[in-house]
């Protein structure tokens, strides 16, 4: 794990390399002091157009300079003595877009947040980023960080030169979790960083009597929200939790709790954090996964046999409100007035709810298809091929032939074509013919736990399922 210290040290080092800061932290400290009254008169020249459109704040530019230039010596100096009560401020509070942007006047700062709908990739395009700059921050940064997980909310901060290349990328989680992509000249580093929290094992487990998210989240309040779509997202390759779980089962999750540290002995509650460990036993049988990591802060969710639970499909495109149509020989249209075959599922969900696909493959068809609306075909591996019916619009920069990714966002939910409301239609084929996407089983993933760490991952397997426990009689909620 990164400490401040290392943090500050390596960016001194980067900007020696970009621009030749020889001076040291305080000598750039003390100039920032020295020209903020007169960044203040010219500022307006250093606040780019991207900057303004978005709607930056700029009223008491003032304060806010001389607060910068405050901010950005206490950063330096936290460089220079890594044991200073600074720290863990520059962690939880990185400069601002304003400040970056007075701070290296020949970069430009592009600063947002992932909204609901939106995958990174969308957001940075919005933004005006190139598929290239995109493309190279997904590169760089994997196996430390996977942006199919990322969610509404989490930020990022971008720095490009005058030539609109980039410079560095900072991605936040959370409060304590944060990702980093620097170019130090030579080449890019890229790094986790999280805050010095405290981790503490806890388990509940339920019955289900109305939805899978209302019964966790009644052991737990709102902070279990996080928690009960974390749960469903590891089973979302065996199963579809909005429409395949009945009354009476039952479900139990190991986790973290995090806490921040605030002084005095006072801590602060982060929320859940990772699943260690989760079972759920219903009509369809028995699930279980257990987290390992098969290199440090590179992990997934694995089966007891080893096999990881991240199937060729998911069970759903969507998150979705109802089923309004099943797969079914005959069916009267509701449009037409006719029994016809729909070899497909009909999901019902609100107007711009995104749509995924289901597995990896290569987009073959997004167009307009007469009763279809606009449509999106994506071929899989196996023969297989998925549909998507019935959209809004189509994600940007969507194109024949273009590979995309499993749970990549390629549309928006609509009711183009033959519709009577917003949904779309599902359709799987396999060699040609229509299958149900509900009951066929499609390859399954074929990652598993490396056969050199098999008597690691059982240890860890055998000693989380233990902790987790038999299944619930009763709901419980316990602290260990």
């Amino acid at each position: 794990m990164s400490t401040t210290g290392d943090y500050q040290r390596h960016r001194i080092a980067a900007c020696t390399a970009r621009g030749g800061l020889r001076a040291g932290a305080a000598a750039l400290a003390t100039a920032f002091a020295g020209v903020a009254a007169i960044l203040v008169t010219v500022s307006s020249l250093f606040i780019p157009p991207a900057i303004a459109g978005q709607g930056a704040v700029v009223a008491g530019l003032t304060g806010g300079v001389l607060a910068a230039s405050a901010s950005t010596s206490l950063a330096l100096a936290t460089a220079t003595n890594p044991k200073s009560d600074a720290k863990s401020k520059a962690v939880a509070s990185p400069p601002s877009a304003l400040l970056a942007t007075i701070a290296s006047p020949s970069e430009r700062v592009v600063e947002g947040r992932i909204a609901r709908g939106d995958t990174l990739a969308k957001s940075l395009a919005g933004q005006g980023l190139s598929q290239g700059t995109v493309s190279l921050i997904q590169r760089e940064l994997k196996g430390k960080y996977d942006f199919r997980r990322a969610k509404a909310g989490h930020g990022y901060r971008i720095a490009l030169d005058p030539k609109g290349s980039l410079v560095s990328f900072h991605y936040t989680v959370s409060k304590t979790e944060h990702y980093w992509l620097e170019n130090d000249g030579k080449s890019w580093n890229a790094w986790r960083e999280e805050a010095d929290v405290r981790r503490e094992q806890k388990k509940i487990a339920g019955i289900v009597t109305t939805s899978l998210h209302d019964a966790i989240e009644g052991l737990g309040g709102a902070e279990n929200s996080r928690l009960a779509n974390d749960y469903a997202g590891i089973f979302a390759w065996d199963l579809d939790f909005s429409r395949g779980i009945q009354q009476g089962d039952q479900f139990r999750i190991l986790y973290e709790r995090t806490f921040a540290p605030q002084g005095k002995g006072r801590e602060r509650n982060l929320g859940p954090g990772r699943i260690l460990a989760a079972r759920y036993q219903g009509g369809g049988g028995e699930l279980q996964a257990i987290y390992y990591e098969t290199e440090p802060g590179r992990g997934g969710y694995y089966r007891n046999d080893g096999t990881s639970v991240r199937g060729q499909f998911l069970a759903a495109p969507l998150n979705f409100s109802r089923i309004t149509s099943e797969f079914t020989h005959a069916r009267f249209h509701p449009i037409l007035h006719k029994v016809r075959p729909h070899p497909g599922i009909d999901y019902a969900a609100p107007i711009g709810t995104p749509i995924w696909s289901v597995a990896n493959g290569v987009v073959s068809y997004a167009g307009w298809m007469n009763g279809y609306g606009r449509l999106v075909k994506v071929t899989h591996a196996g023969g297989y091929e998925s549909y998507y019916a019935h959209m809004s619009s189509f994600a940007s920069g969507l194109r024949v032939g273009q590979p995309v990714r499993q749970k990549q966002v390629i549309g928006y939910v609509g009711s183009s074509g033959l519709s009577t409301g917003p949904h779309v239609c599902f359709r799987v084929t396999k060699d040609g013919e229509y299958v149900d996407p509900s009951r066929a089983r499609m390859a399954s993933s074929t990652e598993r736990i490396p056969k050199e760490q098999w008597a690691a991952f059982k240890a860890t397997r055998d000693r989380r399922l233990s902790e987790l426990g038999p299944a619930p009689i009763i709901a419980t909620d316990e602290a260990m």
